[in-house]
């Protein structure tokens, strides 16, 4: 049986339908099916995303995953606004037909779909990013340093749908690890990084 949804993920899955309906509004009004802008959709979903963005998010995974939606929404508003200002100044839309022995290219992605898009090169970049947390001697026990390590790949491991990895097997990781190789002139550095959607934590000792 799967566990109840915390109350975070319930106002995350509320988030996400809120921008989705906002997404298909503007493109029902992009494609002449509504009237006018659906401003009263977009000042609830704005009103929602601020309340969020003020909120405390302790959890890392939790942060991460607002982050995502707060940044899809706001290139989805950016790219809304630049199609709104180009039909009032009379601007013709990017990729009409110039001239008629020229082909048109192909019809611009909508507006959901350019958010989309942009949020998927977002993610691309962020596979190649790196987070390294480094641990000297003293700090093999140091709750919060190790707290910080497992917050982090648990977050690594969340975003490409891996099963997070036990507390007590990072704290057992970083005493083993530091107790091996660190000394008074040695860190060790642990160092997560996204590649071919897989999460890999290595280690290894630096000189200071």
């Amino acid at each position: 049986m799967a566990p109840p949804k915390s109350d975070f993920e319930k106002q995350m899955q509320h988030l996400d339908a809120e921008i989705r309906r906002l997404e298909a509004e503007f493109n029902m009004f992009f494609a002449g099916r509504l009237p006018r802008p659906p401003w009263e959709t977009r000042t609830r979903v704005t009103a929602l995303v601020k309340r969020h963005d003020q909120g405390f998010i302790r959890n890392t995974a939790d942060r991460f995953r607002f982050e995502t939606l707060q940044a899809r929404f706001h290139k989805f508003i950016e790219i809304c606004d630049r199609q709104l200002n180009a039909r009032e100044m009379g601007r013709a839309v990017p990729g009409a037909k110039r001239a008629s022995h020229v082909a048109p290219p192909a019809a611009p992605p909508t507006p959901a779909e350019a958010a989309r898009q942009s949020a998927e090169k977002h993610a691309e970049k962020a596979e190649r990013t790196e987070k390294v947390v480094t641990f000297g001697r003293g700090d093999a026990g140091a709750d919060e340093r190790v707290k910080e390590l497992y917050e982090q790949l648990a977050a690594a491991k969340k975003q490409v749908g891996e099963a997070p990895v036990a507390y007590e097997r990072v704290a057992a990781l970083v005493k083993a690890q530091v107790t091996k190789f660190g000394d008074d002139t040695t860190n060790v550095a642990f160092k997560i990084a996204l590649k071919d959607g897989k999460v890999s934590l290595t280690v290894k000792p630096e000189k200071e």
